[in-house]
């Protein structure tokens, strides 16, 4: 999981620190980042191949973004647990 805000990277860091986040938060000064999905309060969820699965516009719940994170992982594979 990562942020992205246009915001400096101390203003992350305080940002954080004032938070609980562990997550890192890219500095996107340039706005790059935002012209290729959107400006303003937007949760996406990216997977590793680039796609996107999840769209919310606002900053969403923690508990209903950590269920669609839930949701969204690859079920475990009950061989590999048996291990």
């Amino acid at each position: 999981m990562l942020g992205v805000s246009g915001d400096t990277l101390e203003t992350h860091q305080a940002f954080m620190k004032e938070h609980g986040i562990a997550f890192p938060l890219i500095d996107d000064a340039d706005g790059a980042i935002r012209k290729r999905y959107d400006s303003g309060r937007i949760t996406y969820l990216i997977d590793r191949e680039g796609i996107i699965s999840y769209i919310l516009k606002g900053v969403p719940e923690n508990a209903r973004l950590l269920e669609e994170l839930d949701r969204q992982q690859p079920a475990a594979d009950p061989a590999a647990q048996s291990q």
